[in-house]
């Protein structure tokens, strides 16, 4: 089948194999070019511009950028991939995934779980991208140091944990530039606050992508955190940072439901720390040891990053974490928060551990706590007899805690979704809060960096 007014483009359900055909950057331009290709069909080219990026004058790090592009290649090619699900995948340069076999193969099946699950589709029955011997094997050569200035290039979302995150990287003392993927003003504008430049980088995916998208082809969730690490890797490289940091929270490891047949999705897993650590492997094995990729907030809960954020009053009126205002193509809402999803359901419950029913209201425009509709939402968030929604969100059982706390407090527990959900609660265990609350182990920060954020009482993941 052809796709309509484009004869030069097959429906990509219906072909053999998907290939990586090339990738480039041209340094006059600042900006990168991803191809690829199903079969012998048009090939799909992304487009990723870095802003005033200079070209390092040192031959290091024009090799640790070419591999760092590379793999990008690999990892963006998951959003094109996903339109055909082909069992067989070739590589045009097999050396730039010399190594990468297994981190791929667990890239696209676990982060194209939720896809796969909504699609009805056997992703990992698919999946299977060929196994190439060591990249210093194959190119006789390893990752070489690259001596960049300790300084950080900061994840940024419209929400409150890159809010948090950025906050406690500043109070350390490290220089920083906060950086975002996309045109989202809202980011823009909380960045702005902040009294901080921000950081653009642009990415355009192929035009063909859509065509296929609207006429028929496999379409669904993608790890996009996973491409935007690549991306923002790329951007260390290029522009002379040490510190790639994301804001994501403990949370993240959460399961975010099992199948019948024990099988274990996690929305969020390209947020997890099994990535995390994967991704590291990466960098440190392929582009350089001297770049440190992590997450500042691993250690929290949401519940405590909230915490920490409900003292952050100036960004109260600007920060939103509702997801329809985050989309390459700018947001989809005319206010900050729809009052209707999972992400705004939990933003509430959780501020109001921390912040009055005015308070709540006024960020929001909202009292979601109070709207009998609503119940129905925060009992998944809770994991009553529902699923927990596929979405950033906290863990059932910080949900559970929060609405248990809130009972106890006569300014909330009159509150419609209080009142019906606290009946519920009696059957289900509910965490200690302030267990909750406390920092845990489990983390990737730098040693260097623990004292000067002041997590000196907790250990690396890796010791």
């Amino acid at each position: 089948m052809k796709i309509a007014n484009r004869p030069d483009i097959a429906d990509p359900r219906n072909a053999r194999s998907f290939s990586f055909t090339a990738c480039a950057y041209d340094p006059g331009e600042g900006a990168a070019t991803l191809a690829y290709r199903f079969d012998e069909g048009v090939e799909l080219v992304e487009r990723i511009t870095f802003p005033h990026a200079p070209w390092p004058p040192e031959a290091s790090r024009q090799a640790a950028f070419q591999n760092a592009l590379e793999i990008l290649h690999l990892v963006a090619g998951i959003s094109y991939y996903k339109s055909g699900l082909t069992s067989e995948i070739h590589y045009r340069n097999p050396q730039s995934a010399a190594g990468l076999g297994e981190f791929l193969n667990r890239l696209y099946i676990d982060g194209l779980a939720e896809f796969g699950y909504v699609n009805q589709l056997d992703v990992a029955g698919r999946v299977r991208f060929p196994a190439l011997p060591d990249f210093d094997e194959m190119s006789g050569s390893k990752p070489s140091s690259l001596l960049l200035p300790e300084r950080a290039l900061v994840a940024m979302g419209g929400g409150k944990d890159s809010l948090v995150g950025l906050d406690l990287v500043q109070k350390a003392g490290i220089e920083v530039l906060p950086i975002c993927i996309g045109e989202s003003s809202l980011i823009r504008d909380t960045v702005k606050s902040t009294g901080l430049p921000l950081l653009q980088i642009r990415r355009e995916l192929a035009p063909e992508l859509k065509l296929m998208n609207q006429a028929g082809a496999w379409n669904g969730h993608v790890p996009v955190t996973a491409i935007n690490s690549a991306i923002l890797l790329c951007a260390a490289v290029l522009y002379g940072f040490r510190y790639v940091i994301f804001s994501n929270e403990r949370s993240a490891d959460e399961v975010t439901l099992v199948t019948e047949d024990g099988r274990e999705i996690n929305h969020q897993f390209s947020k997890s720390s099994s990535f995390e650590s994967a991704f590291r492997t990466v960098i440190a094995s392929r582009v350089s040891p001297d770049i440190e990729y992590f997450s500042v907030l691993r250690p929290f809960s949401e519940l405590g990053i909230v915490r920490h954020f409900s003292g952050m009053k100036k960004y109260h009126a600007v920060y939103s974490s509702c997801n329809r205002n985050f989309h390459l193509d700018g947001s989809r809402l005319e206010g900050r928060w729809c009052l209707d999803c999972p992400k705004c359901r939990f933003a509430a419950l959780s501020l109001a551990l921390f912040l009055s029913p005015a308070e709540v209201s006024k960020i929001q425009g909202g009292d979601l706590l109070d709207v009998p509709a609503q119940v129905d939402g925060f009992r998944a968030l809770c994991r009553l007899g529902r699923d927990k929604p596929f979405e950033c969100v906290g863990e059932a059982g910080e949900s559970r805690a929060a609405l248990a706390a809130l009972g106890r407090r006569k300014e909330w527990s009159g509150h419609a979704v209080v009142r019906a959900l606290l009946p519920e609660l009696g059957r289900v265990e509910i965490p200690s809060m302030s267990e909750l609350l406390q920092p845990a182990d489990r983390h990737f920060i730098p040693a260097e960096l623990l004292n000067r954020l002041g997590l000196a009482g907790t250990s690396h993941a890796d010791s």
